[in-house]
């Protein structure tokens, strides 16, 4: 793992990697250096500057990684796969090369296939769940794609092979700034501009939508294998389940998935951007969850 010079926002106390896994290299942060690892995994479209709010709270007793997924954020965007499959497998990959393994799973929105193929089929590395504004494909997802009843229209042009370049090339900041951060966050400070220049500064790259394009061809495509993984390896480690603007939709998605009890958490007032909506809630939240699972793992 190499230290890596960062062309972008940065936080004190926090350091930039990057790591060699499944044939793509990874860029992540890491802050804190006790207590139990957390691995924090963005949804779209973000990158791992989604949690720079929540990284501080959380690294005063765990160690925490935030990880920008294959083809987002800093992280390389080579013609390959960047179907959810491949991501699940770069994060098993990071977690053993760095050796924090077991660890506690964060992760929201998009990434929800990948962490849940990487859970369910590698329990013994993961500590516990926890599900942000995460919804799965089998379970209901891709309704989000019926625009026809409510759903959105971004998901059809993130999937249409070749259509997010073509629309979106050049005009990256526009569609954050003016569609789709506001489009979905209630907190009506929570976004600053700052925000919205780092998240475009990454989309701006040439070829900058691929992992986002991966991620919801995905989606679409891949819910019958996603219900029969649920069927056969229902998560097995405590799940807690966090809802936002999506309501009770993330610990419905969850129940379904999981063979115990899952807690739920729902903020009120909350868009879909948590983490950047509510940071110390958010904390709060997972915080106390995660005593209690050490707590039980080591007694």
């Amino acid at each position: 793992m190499m230290k890596a010079r960062h062309p972008g926002l940065t936080l004190a106390g926090l350091t930039h990697h990057q790591a060699m896994v499944n044939g793509t290299r990874l860029h992540y942060v890491s802050a804190g250096s006790t207590g139990s690892p957390i691995l924090l995994v963005h949804g779209f479209p973000e990158s791992w500057w989604t949690f720079h709010k929540l990284i501080p709270l959380l690294a005063a007793r765990h160690r925490v990684i935030a990880v920008d997924l294959r083809g987002f954020g800093d992280s390389d965007n080579q013609p390959r796969s960047y179907d959810s499959k491949a991501s699940a497998t770069d994060l098993l990959e990071l977690v053993r090369q760095l050796g924090v393994g077991p660890v506690h799973l964060t992760a929201q929105d998009i990434s929800g296939s990948s962490v849940f193929r990487f859970a369910a089929s590698h329990p013994q590395d993961v500590l516990s769940f926890i599900a942000i504004e995460m919804g799965l494909p089998g379970f209901g997802l891709e309704a989000l794609a019926d625009v026809a009843r409510g759903g959105a229209w971004h998901i059809g042009v993130m999937a249409a092979p070749g259509i997010p370049d073509l629309l979106l090339a050049g005009r990256e900041r526009e569609f954050l700034g003016r569609y789709a951060f506001p489009s979905m966050c209630a907190v009506s400070d929570a976004i600053v501009e700052n925000d919205i220049d780092e998240f475009a500064r990454t989309y701006s790259r040439s070829d900058g939508w691929r992992g986002a394009a991966g991620l919801y061809q995905s989606m679409l495509q891949e819910g019958s294998e996603i219900r029969t993984l649920a069927e056969h390896n229902k998560l097995q480690m405590p799940v807690l389940a966090i809802g936002g603007g999506g309501g009770s939709f993330t610990a419905d998605t969850m129940t379904q998935v999981a063979t115990g009890q899952v807690r739920s958490v729902l903020l009120d007032g909350i868009g879909h951007y948590v983490a950047l909506e509510a940071p110390d809630e958010l904390a709060a939240a997972i915080g106390e969850f995660i005593e209690g699972v050490d707590a039980r793992s080591t007694g």
